[in-house]
């Protein structure tokens, strides 16, 4: 019979760490807690195969579930010496989900589970506390109706709100036994009003309804949305954990908090976290109350650190810390409770963090031999790099400060203030600059963060759910920021005699909190000496070379700063829509004479030539591949009135000349039309001034220089043999006319770019004309699957949301079709050249999953945009070393 339910803790763990597939990472990690002798609560994990078979059978669940959790709770009955449902001695239980990776906030808890009007009052007997037992009640039946059954969360919180306004109670703390009977009995009645049915009273009935509404959070839109966001696979399911409860709120010796054994935001080793005395978990994350700091050295006057106010749980857990580090060898996130002065560990898990936090903690876990340096590059998520490249605000820059509120997640980031998630990502979605504010967040927001440059809060600390999630984003976040009153009715933020109206622009500066009035001027971000360690470690293990497609000035030196190995792509028409040439490039197009074409391609001639030699001084003897003319001519084409005239004017034609001459040339699918070698071919005086001035630019350089200049000169678009053949033979001309007149000599590789099904299938005979091959996967991805870039954004969102593509193929590549004609054309490619120089220049040069497959099939580099060059040089290294552990398990 099928093991749907797996106990833990009181020295029965049927799970391990290994096991998060199944348990989920909550449940594996609570089963190792409770193994190493951790303080873990005692409770039970129903699988996550439990929710795939939930969802395939119409939320019908396993026939022998029900039997194996009725025997795990009774063990647990025996664990705590409490009976589920007793009046006298009732055992309470939390009801959490944990799939198999992070999601935190995204899915549904429920505390307390168990209490109805006769356990109450047997908790508050048992504890001897009445206050204490009430107030669980309240918050059991606020998550329950909220949940379980539908009931919005803000309808509570009003309740509570206008309770406490008209007894003048400020704090929860300050509520009596009394008056929590009475909100219990007002919560009640709001739930029978707004469900339109009673809340129940049966433990039984309460336990199935949570694990029911914990299974249905794995498809509510925030968790769908957070999966979409970090590519989690719906088919991977959460389990549910039901643990015995521990209580944080029995008082003043008692506290829930959230840890982290090292600093999330920075990396730092030294311990960090926040804490509530008399509270519940949900009180930390949801910024209802202000937390206090866990170490004195952390904490401000007036704060009220746990290491001095409960030095005996704090002693215990700084120990806790250093066992759950040594042990799982990351750095982890600690909820914890403690009930009556004993520290009671609820969940650990490797902790979001920063880019930079992530870079400092692995290089510092290498250096104190907790994990190996092929660890420390494994550790670093390569896509994360970019977080690293985000500005910072100019420390020279005048400011105004608003505000200042906690430094929740680095950076600095300006915007338009919006205060909801569906405004945020409206206007995002026209190309705004957004700040999300909020007076907290909620999982509900996760699309407006991901959509904001920044997020602002007002309520929360840092271990809030706006910071956790910001950080895990790369979002800019300021938490906390009390100073600040939020009107959602007005649209508008205020601070003193300021106010903000939605619309109006503000800056946050996630490293200090503060928040600034207006638009802030930032400056580019410097590099810290753990990202250069890091670096130098993922260079010495990679195989795959880097380089970035840049064709400016700016590019390429950006593209050195951050270690690309020279240019895999510099595309001419770039340099051709200037100021000061595009009108050349114009009288070039659309001259009928040809005196007065050639005219025009000898002014553009120098213009090229010092844009080619200053990419090679740049680079500094570094390859430089330079893609001949290829987009579209119509692209060059005047349109407004004031440059036909011009136009007309620079060839002496009137203006109804030139518009007809560009209605001759327009076509009706101009990316399948007259470019790339198809324009080399019909054109080739345009192609052999590139040649020359590419040529020329070398041979000076190289002369200046003292170092040799390689230029790779790439013709674009080739379909057949014979196109490549008869380009080369012109190019090759147009290079020994340069070198005689210059007289001297000079090496460079003639190649092409393989972005067209036919061509990757024609490879080995293409390869016999070629020196080398760069896939062009933008192209080939448009050509294989038979759509537009540019359009299919229309749907393919679509396509991804229903299964029909795991991802967007042009943001990482598509392995069994385009992947396929890649692998072909590397495979025929080298058939006829064995020696034949292979790399990619797409977009898809700079994903992490895209340049682990280009690693497999055996290309000798990739190229991607400047700032992704350490993206790929440490996904790089991350493939090869998976390739090696692939190679040593197949051996073994």
């Amino acid at each position: 019979m099928t093991k749907w339910v797996y106990s833990f803790g009181d020295g029965l763990n049927e799970g391990r760490a290994d096991m998060r597939n199944l348990l989920g990472g909550k449940g594996a990690n609570l089963a190792e807690m409770a193994s190493i002798g951790l303080p873990v609560p005692p409770g039970f994990t129903i699988t996550t195969e439990v929710c795939s078979a939930f969802y395939e059978n119409g939320r019908k669940y396993p026939d022998a579930l029900e039997a194996q959790v009725t025997e795990a709770l009774h063990r647990v009955e025996q664990s705590m010496g409490l009976r589920f449902g007793d009046a006298e001695a009732p055992l309470l239980v939390s009801v959490r989900s944990g799939a198999r990776v992070s999601m935190p906030g995204m899915m549904d808890t429920v505390l307390n589970l168990g209490l109805n009007d006769e356990t109450v009052e047997g908790l508050a007997r048992s504890s001897g506390d009445a206050r204490f037992a009430w107030d669980s009640y309240r918050r059991f039946i606020q998550m329950y109706g909220s949940v379980v059954m539908g009931v919005p969360h803000h309808h509570f919180e009003d309740v509570l709100e206008q309770f406490k306004r008209a007894h003048g109670a400020e704090d929860d703390t300050a509520i009596t036994a009394d008056q929590w009977r009475t909100i219990v009995t007002d919560y009640r009645h709001l739930i029978s009003t707004h469900a339109g049915t009673d809340f129940p009273t049966d433990p039984h009935d309460q336990l199935w309804g949570a694990i029911g509404a914990v299974f249905g959070s794995w498809m509510n839109p925030r968790a769908n949305t957070y999966r979409k966001l970090h590519e989690i696979p719906a088919s991977w399911g959460t389990a549910v954990n039901v643990q015995s409860m521990v209580f944080g709120n029995m008082g003043d010796d008692c506290a829930t908090g959230v840890c982290f054994t090292r600093d999330p935001s920075t990396g730092e080793n030294v311990f960090y976290g926040e804490y509530l005395i008399n509270a519940q978990g949900e009180d930390v994350v949801a910024g209802i109350r202000t937390p206090q700091p866990m170490a004195s050295v952390r904490a401000e006057a007036g704060q009220q650190p746990m290491e001095t106010v409960l030095p005996e749980a704090y002693s215990e857990l700084m120990r806790v810390r250093s066992v759950l580090e040594t042990h799982y060898k990351d750095m982890q996130d600690i909820e914890f409770t403690v009930q009556r002065n004993v520290l009671y560990i609820l969940q650990t898990r490797n902790g979001k963090r920063t880019a930079a936090a992530a870079l400092k903690i692995a290089i510092d876990m290498a250096r104190e031999g907790l994990i190996t340096q092929e660890d420390a590059i494994r550790r670093v998520p390569a896509s994360s790099l970019d977080q690293l490249l985000h500005p910072t605000l100019d420390p020279k820059a005048e400011r105004v400060q608003l505000t200042r509120g906690l430094p929740a997640s680095p950076g600095a980031a300006a915007g338009a203030v919006v205060f909801s998630a569906e405004e945020c990502e409206a206007r995002a979605a026209k190309g705004e600059d957004v700040i999300l504010v909020r007076i907290e967040t909620s999982p509900e927001d996760v699309h407006g963060m991901h959509a904001a440059r920044g997020v602002l809060t007002t309520r929360g600390g840092m271990t809030s759910h706006a910071a956790v999630v910001a950080r895990g984003m790369g979002r800019v976040c300021v938490a906390g920021a009390g100073g600040i009153h939020v009107d959602y009715a007005a649209g508008t933020l205020s601070v003193g005699a300021h106010t903000v109206a939605q619309g109006e622009w503000i800056t946050l500066d996630g490293g200090t909190g503060a928040v600034y009035l207006g638009r802030v001027p930032t400056i580019p971000p410097t590099l810290s000496d753990d990202f250069n360690t890091l670096m130098g470690w993922a260079d010495a293990v990679r195989r795959l070379g880097v380089r970035a497609n840049a064709e400016t000035p700016e590019d390429a030196r950006t593209a050195r700063r951050f270690g690309a190995e020279g240019i895999g792509l510099a595309r001419t028409e770039h340099m051709f829509f200037g100021p000061d040439r595009i009108g050349f490039v114009r009288q070039m197009i659309i001259a009928d004479a040809e005196d007065v074409r050639q005219k025009a391609i000898a002014a553009l001639l120098p213009f090229q030539r010092e844009d080619f030699a200053s990419l090679f001084r740049i680079m500094a003897g570094l390859p430089v591949t330079v893609r001949l003319l290829d987009p579209p001519l119509h692209e060059f084409l005047p349109h407004a009135e004031a440059e036909i005239a011009e136009v007309a004017q620079g060839l002496g034609k009137t203006a109804e000349e030139v518009r007809a001459r560009c209605a001759a040339l327009a076509e009706t699918n101009p990316m399948l039309g007259h470019r790339g070698c198809r324009l080399g071919l019909t054109s080739p005086e345009i192609y052999a001034m590139q040649v020359r001035a590419l040529i020329q630019a070398a041979v000076m350089v190289e002369k200046e220089t003292g170092k040799p200049i390689r230029p790779e000169i790439m013709i674009p678009l080739v379909a057949t043999q014979a196109e490549l053949a008869v380009t080369r033979r012109a190019a090759e001309d147009e290079i020994a006319k340069v070198l005689k007149e210059e007289g001297t000599n000079l090496n460079y590789d003639i190649g092409t770019m393989i972005e067209l099904p036919r061509a990757a299938i024609q490879a080995d005979r293409i390869a016999e004309y070629a020196d080398f091959f760069s896939f062009g996967t933008n192209d080939l991805t448009q050509t294989t699957f038979g759509l537009s870039r540019d359009d299919a954004g229309s749907f393919l969102p679509y396509y991804v949301d229903h299964g029909l593509l795991p991802r967007d193929p042009f943001v990482s590549i598509d392995r069994d079709g385009v992947g396929a004609l890649v692998r072909l054309g590397v495979e025929r490619g080298r058939q006829t050249s064995p020696d034949l120089k292979l790399g990619i220049c797409g977009e898809h040069g700079g994903d992490p999953d895209s340049i682990a497959f280009f690693d497999e099939v055996g290309l000798d580099y990739v190229s991607c945009s400047p700032f992704r060059v350490p993206v790929a040089r440490l996904a790089a290294a991350q493939a090869a070393l998976a390739t090696r552990q692939r190679v040593a398990s197949s051996a073994a």
